[in-house]
Formats: C-alpha cells, structure tokens, sequence
C-alpha cells in the first residue's frame, strides 16, 4: 500500500513575513473550570497565535470544510473546517482525507487482518476496502476540527 498524493499547483503557503499579517488574540492566563467555577482573574496574558498551536507544520498544512455526517461520532460535523497535515504518516487510527479513484473522502485508516480499511465514525456506514480502488492517495491526516458549538434550546 503506497500512501501518496500531490497539491493542486495553484495552492500555496507562504512564510515570508512580508506582507503576512499575523494577529493575536488575547489569553486569559487562567485555565477554565468545567467543573465547578473558580475564582476570575481580572487580567488577560500576552496574545496567542493560533497558528503556533494549531500547525506544527505550515508548507504541508491545509485547510478543508466538510460536507456530511459520517464523522460525526469523531467529533467532526458538516461545514467544520479540518487543519490536515500532510506530513503525518497516516498509521491505523488516524482521520485521513483520501482520494480514491478521483473521490474525495474523510475516514479513520483501519487495519484487519492485514487488509487497510477506511471507516466512518457512525456504525450504518460500511467500511471501504481500499484493495477495490486502483488508484489510492492519502492526502493528509486531520489534526483539527474547527466547529461552532451549537446554542442549546431551553
């Protein structure tokens, strides 16, 4: 099994600090209680640059918004916008953004019995056997989801 792919040539990354604008949002020193509240601190740390936190790997990072549900159980929604790097080796476990014969997709990467599978996160979705399709590429491993949280009707 041969894990590769190519960028669209009119994609590109640049990390020229010239005319790169990188803006910082401000961070609360403090971590936030999911339990039960603490004491507030009435000051904001120095910024934060997501890109630090979120791309570990800017010339092969790229972003992707979803269409559909299958994923949903892993925590990926329709419309969400997926950070892939494509400098992970995709391993078992793994969300990949896989091209087979021409078809864009998002799965985990299984492996059975020496056979690699790529299977939605919601139990009515059949696993794809990649041994099907002729041609097969991995373009990337997800590492992010970025989704809006949902207001909650009361």
């Amino acid at each position: 099994m041969h894990w590769s792919g190519s960028m669209n040539s009119n994609s590109s990354y640049s990390s020229s600090k010239e005319g790169s604008s990188t803006q910082l949002i401000p961070l609360v020193e403090e971590t936030i209680s999911a339990g039960f509240p603490s004491p507030a601190e009435d000051y904001i740390e120095i910024g934060i640059d997501l890109n630090k936190y979120l791309i570990k790997n800017p010339i092969s990072t790229f972003f992707l918004r979803v269409s559909g549900n299958s994923m949903n159980n892993a925590g990926i929604y329709n419309n969400d916008l997926l950070i892939i790097d494509r400098s992970i080796n995709p391993n078992p476990g793994h969300i990949v953004v896989a091209l087979l014969d021409g078809e864009f997709t998002l799965k985990r990467l299984i492996k059975k019995q020496d056979n690699y599978y790529l299977k939605a996160d919601k139990e009515d979705y059949p696993a794809i056997n990649l041994y099907e399709y002729i041609d097969i590429q991995i373009w990337g491993v997800a590492i992010y989801s970025i989704h809006e949280l949902q207001k909650q009707k009361v």
